[in-house]
């Protein structure tokens, strides 16, 4: 059997080397990989080339996922992830689902039973590729080897290029054992997909100039999109010149740092009041690389109802599918973005400048600061403060955490804040975080975090230990499922139907129909310092308001994985809330 790296011509290779040679030859440096029975052959592979590609043994398939997702979301470039079949196959799903609406690059490679027994219900059979046919963007089931090098070359071309996206690639294991002389010059076979990328016209550049010139009150919003093409520079150039007031979705937070003056932060539900009533008044909305999605535009017949909408994307199919754009533009962002700014004039909107600044000094991100607490909205400030001028990477989870992170965190750059955004996977924080810190060795990485969404995923802190990965985890733990919490409070009299994440007959399950701002629950259940401990991480408990900025430090600082557990009351509310299918005048404050 030849090796992984014999000479390129004339090579017979196994269908697993193929792939892991496929891996090293795309540039890949590291890969989360649990073995199993049907794709045994390709660990044997990945053992071949220690030396050019990690391996990271996960504690499970999905932690693995959203590791290789933590790759890709910080470095813009695939992330690789590998399962065996059946049930290690279906624990991906949710990860590539999320990859999908985040318009993530991740290959997704599953072991499968081999080809003769397919279809017979053998042991750990599923039929992934039908399961994941509408959650990637491509899909492959491999049933040749002398079609690997072909697939190979086509799901990573595919899942980087126009829109990015997840691919899968389902090995059967006799596949991944047969041999073939390898021709490594394959073309791809790729009917139907747009191989071309979208360039705006030269008359669209100059109708978005015209609009822009003669717009009195204009918003840009921006998104995810931007940061997939790569276009923070030219999003700020384009705001330089033109001094537009700028909001961001939550996928696109660093895109303009949040102390710059044009910056309105976060719109949408949980986004700033600023930001909410700028775009309502607004009379020009250039929007670039979003999806008008129902987080951001409430009632979507109101949103920016008085403005000329102008849309950008690399994705036709989002142009005009929720919101009509008066000048629709399909076209790689950056390039349009690079273009509109060699022409492009600055409005005369002074006023207007003027009056979204007072509304930014009218309406902030603001919190009980007289509290003798501690309030998860202080505990992200202070982390914030403390953190501003080193190279650092925030993950979150999905719930109250991940909003205050995403409001009171102040992000400078893209692609260092990393949010399970269009699918909300709880349990997406810490495996994030480990594929950052492997991406990254050096960076400083947190994980801020709920104890809900903590526990989702709480077996990759053995992955930290094991792999040498100094994660930093920010627990704060309220002991309750809190995102629901604030909704059963708001909609339904505070009762509270499972919620409650301790002893279930403990007092505090029960609801009181009566909301008691800053509330703890006196029993802290489960223990997290002991978890972490015996996971062979460093950890600490602090519930105090003076202990907080030095055990803040004491995480920064220690060497390795640290996880500081953090008390925090269970009936703060994420402020402001525009309620599910309303409007921002119905936009709650206090």
């Amino acid at each position: 059997m030849a090796t992984v790296d014999t000479q390129r011509s004339t090579q017979v290779m196994t269908g697993a080397d193929i792939v892991v040679q496929s891996l090293v030859d795309h540039g890949v440096e590291v890969v989360f990989a649990y073995p199993g029975g049907a794709s045994m052959p390709l660990h044997q592979s990945l053992t071949k080339v220690r030396d050019r590609l990690r391996t990271i043994l996960p504690r499970h398939e999905q932690g693995g996922a959203f590791a290789a997702q933590g790759v890709a979301r910080s470095t813009g470039k695939p992330g690789v992830v590998m399962a065996t079949s059946g049930p290690g196959a279906t624990n991906l799903v949710t990860a590539i689902a999320d990859a999908k609406l985040d318009s993530i690059p991740l290959i997704a490679i599953t072991g499968q039973v081999p080809t003769p027994v397919m279809g017979s219900d053998a042991f750990q059979e599923t039929p992934i590729v039908e399961v994941c046919r509408s959650i990637t963007k491509h899909h492959y089931l491999v049933t040749r080897v002398e079609d690997v090098a072909r697939v190979m070359k086509e799901a990573f071309y595919v899942a980087t290029t126009g829109r990015p996206g997840p691919v899968l690639i389902d090995m059967p294991k006799d596949v991944q054992l047969d041999s073939c002389e390898v021709d490594w010059d394959v073309p791809m076979n790729l009917p139907g997909y747009r191989v071309t990328k979208p360039l705006a016209q030269p008359e669209q550049i100059r109708q978005i100039a015209a609009a822009i010139k003669h717009a009195k009150r204009p918003i840009i919003y921006c998104g995810g999109g931007v940061v997939a093409a790569e276009g923070a520079a030219a999003l700020r150039e384009l705001i330089e010149k033109t001094g537009i007031p700028t909001t961001m979705t939550i996928m696109g937070l660093g895109l303009l740092p949040n102390e710059h003056p044009l910056s309105l932060d976060m719109l949408g539900m949980h986004g700033a009041a600023y930001a909410n009533y700028a775009v309502r008044d607004c009379d020009l909305l250039l929007a670039l690389g979003v999806r008008f999605d129902d987080r951001v535009t409430g009632k979507l017949a109101e949103f920016a109802k008085h403005a000329k909408v102008i849309h950008v994307d690399i994705d036709a199919s989002e142009l005009n599918k929720n919101k009509i754009a008066h000048i629709p533009v399909c076209s790689d962002v950056r390039y349009a973005l690079e273009e509109l700014n060699k022409i492009v004039e600055a409005p005369q909107i002074d006023q207007w400048v003027q009056h979204c600044q007072e509304l930014k000094a009218k309406f902030p991100f603001k919190y009980d600061e007289q509290f003798d607490g501690i309030l998860q909205q202080h505990a992200i400030r202070e982390l914030s403060n403390l953190t501003r001028d080193r190279d650092t990477y925030i993950t979150v989870g999905v719930g109250q955490h991940q909003m205050w992170a995403a409001q009171f965190y102040q992000f400078r750059e893209p692609r260092h804040w990393l949010s399970s955004s269009g699918l909300g996977t709880m349990g997406f924080g810490l495996p994030a975080a480990m594929g950052v810190q492997a991406a990254h060795p050096d960076a400083l990485v947190i994980d801020i975090d709920g104890d809900g969404s903590f526990q989702m995923n709480i077996q990759e802190l053995a992955t930290l230990r094991c792999e040498k990965l100094p994660v930093k985890v920010l627990l704060l733990n309220n002991q309750h499922l809190g995102m629901v919490v604030q909704w059963e409070d708001r909609f339904m009299g505070s009762n509270r139907a499972h919620t409650y994440l301790g002893p279930i007959d403990h007092e505090e399950a029960s609801g009181t129909g009566v909301r008691q701002p800053h509330a703890y629950v006196r029993e802290r259940y489960p223990d997290f310092v002991q978890i972490a401990k015996g996971y062979g991480c460093a950890a600490a408990t602090i519930s105090k308001k003076s202990e907080l900025r030095p055990a803040l430090q004491e995480m920064i600082d220690y060497p390795g994985p640290f996880v500081l557990d953090v008390a925090v009351p269970y009936q703060e509310h994420v402020l402001p809330m525009i309620p599910s299918g309303l409007t921002v005048d119905d936009m709650i404050l206090e």
